[in-house]
């Protein structure tokens, strides 16, 4: 068995989300840090340098291809899957056993994904596409702190990146316990710890991100 036949099976696809999984929380939490350096609110001046360093560094370019590429894998595999399921029950069960087998946001991670994934459609031509296009062709890159004040005012964007951050946390719930469980590290040992762990973590993570948007819209920032 090659391992182009490995990763084709439907454990091979589990993996390939658990690993692709656990690399994207690796990047919300650097992309978290970055954001937070907004609520010293010395005029996004802490930010800025952050956003610099982050758009500027050649590792880090290097790095935000390979962001994309297991974003991609993740999102498709993630589809294949819930795909795949799907065909093995095309008719749904008369009666619902709802939450007495397996919480809601479990059964829902398409759904959920898919909130996810419009939510960085509308963060990535925001602020990414225009600030790369700028260093690429314009004359620089953005203040992007200025240009969080600019859109975080307008209200049907702060509400879907509230929708957006809330579909991430549901997301997170799962996923995060989902991908040590996959790589076999979510035994009876360690189960409450991860289970915790990714909890805090589901909770902590969106609520910087929530209170983004939610701070210059209520203008608590300079």
């Amino acid at each position: 068995m090659n391992w182009i036949h490995s990763f084709s099976t439907s454990i091979g696809k589990k993996l390939q989300m658990a690993f692709t999984g656990l690399f994207l929380i690796t990047f919300l939490v650097v992309h978290c840090y970055i954001n937070a350096q907004i609520f010293w609110n010395d005029g996004g001046q802490k930010f800025n340098e952050a956003a610099h360093f982050m758009g500027t560094n050649f590792v880090i370019r290097v790095v935000e291809i390979g962001l994309f590429a297991f974003l991609i894998l993740h999102i498709v595999q993630g589809l294949l899957l819930w795909a795949k399921n799907r065909s093995r029950r095309p008719i749904d069960y008369t009666v619902k056993a709802g939450n007495k087998t397996s919480p809601w946001y479990s059964r829902s991670m398409a759904l959920l994904g898919t909130l996810v994934l419009l939510f960085l459609v509308l963060h990535l031509s925001t602020f990414w596409g225009p600030n790369r296009y700028a260093q690429t062709f314009g004359s620089g890159e953005l203040n992007l702190y200025d240009k969080m004040k600019e859109e975080f005012v307008i209200p049907w964007v702060v509400g879907i990146y509230l929708l957006g951050v809330f579909a991430l946390a549901w997301h997170l719930v799962h996923g995060f316990y989902s991908a040590f469980q996959t790589l076999g590290l979510g035994t009876h040992k360690y189960k409450n710890i991860i289970k915790g762990i990714g909890v805090a973590f589901s909770i902590i993570v969106p609520i910087i991100f929530a209170l983004m948007p939610v701070a210059f819209y209520l203008h608590w920032l300079e």
